[in-house]
């Protein structure tokens, strides 16, 4: 099943189901929003995969053209959002380019607590105030969880994801060393998240969901160019593990948005990356300086992910930097 979220001038949106190819929408009758529906998923999925079989049959009457600018994130707000570091590469990587000493416990997965008030849609322009801030983009997925219990193990965690999102989580360079230096996470360094068209179902993924991992390419290109491709598979932490270890001492409440943090490969020299750090961070190591530039207002980012029949999964993120208008 795949699900979005139309705008209609209200912060949560309109419930929509999408068709498996992405051509077509209905407004769901089950529920008005993602939040009412993963609050009651019980209870409504079974409403909403009937009404998803009759689009996905040409039966829905109702039915219209799906447009992924008239889209928000699929869950526009969210109670909790939380972003992991599941691909030890990636910091392997930052560590070595940079010298860094960073104190890890074998075994245990680095999460941090993020906004979850500020989410942007697929194709909206993205602000932000100076190019001094070394705008990035780090391609993830997330899980979108129901009621979580304390405590739960982590093989019986995935039975709570009940879909999954694209997502660019963007990073202000300039300010991360400093507020992780200052140890309470971060807040300049860690702006507006962006979110792909459409929220799936784990059925929809097929064979690609397996052992706890979204094990597909992440599709990531600047201003039209290949950038890299990473895949899931790489995740060294199972999305069972992460929410077992945030769930370890408190109860997570439906709607918990649970992401992977940036795709990163041992094989980057073939597959790429998915963030411009860690292409920087390879710059380093091989030349002895970064020659990719952080992002300037105009260009233009897109991620995607396409399934085993080569079909887009979640749509495609394709999104603009822009100057932000700042109040003085």
């Amino acid at each position: 099943m795949k699900l979005a979220t139309l705008k209609d001038g209200s912060r949560d949106g309109r419930l929509l189901l999408v068709s498996r190819d992405l051509r077509h929408a209905v407004r769901a009758r089950a529920a008005n929003s993602m939040q009412q529906a993963i609050e009651h998923w019980a209870e409504v999925e079974p409403l909403l995969q009937a009404e998803y079989r009759a689009l996905n049959a040409g039966e829905a009457a109702d039915a219209f053209g799906f447009e992924p600018q008239a889209v928000a994130a699929p869950l526009p707000r969210a109670y909790q959002f939380v972003d992991a570091s599941a691909f030890l590469n990636h910091g392997k990587i930052m560590e070595q380019a940079y010298n860094l000493s960073v104190k890890k416990t074998p075994g245990i997965p680095i999460l941090v607590q993020r906004q979850g008030d500020d989410f942007l849609g697929p194709c909206d322009d993205y602000p932000f105030p100076t190019v001094a801030d070394n705008c990035d983009f780090e391609g993830e997925v997330a899980a979108i969880l129901d009621d979580v219990p304390m405590g739960i193990a982590a093989e019986d965690a995935e039975q709570h994801i009940k879909l999954f999102v694209l997502l660019n989580d963007v990073s202000m360079r300039a300010h991360l060393f400093r507020e992780l230096s200052m140890g309470f996470g971060f807040i300049n360094a860690k702006p507006a998240t962006v979110f792909g068209p459409v929220a799936v179902t784990p059925d929809e993924l097929g064979a690609a969901w397996r052992d706890g991992r979204v094990q597909l390419d992440m599709r990531v290109s600047r201003n039209g160019e290949w950038f890299g491709q990473p895949n899931g598979r790489e995740m060294d932490f199972s999305f069972g593990q992460l929410i077992s270890h945030l769930a370890y001492n408190r109860n997570l409440g439906a709607g918990t948005v649970l992401a992977t943090g940036t795709f990163s490969s041992p094989h980057y020299r073939e597959v790429g990356s998915a963030c411009l750090a860690e292409r920087r961070a390879v710059e380093m190591i091989d030349h002895g300086e970064s020659r990719t530039p952080f992002m300037q207002y105009g260009e233009v980012l897109r991620f995607e992910m396409l399934g085993e029949d080569g079909q887009s999964v979640f749509g495609a993120i394709e999104h603009r930097m822009v100057a932000a208008e700042v109040t003085a």
